[in-house]
């Protein structure tokens, strides 16, 4: 997911987004503990996409676009 794609999101939709990352987050781990897992990769892009999310809602909170000075 691009930073761009989640700026465009709403409030509503960042915090529906963020909830199902991290579901898909918990799947995956269950499937690494069952070795299950085709691409154990995808554990890690999506700790990314959920910091990225979590990144964007904390900007919006603040007030701040993310921009350089």
């Amino acid at each position: 997911m691009k930073v761009n794609e989640i700026r465009g999101l709403s409030q509503a939709e960042l915090e529906k987004t963020l909830l199902q990352l991290k579901k898909d987050l918990f799947n995956l781990r269950m499937q690494h503990a069952t070795n299950h897992l085709d691409n154990p990769v995808r554990i890690s892009a999506v700790r990314r996409d959920i910091a990225r999310v979590k990144t964007i809602i904390r900007q919006n909170e603040l007030g701040t676009a993310g921009g350089s000075k």
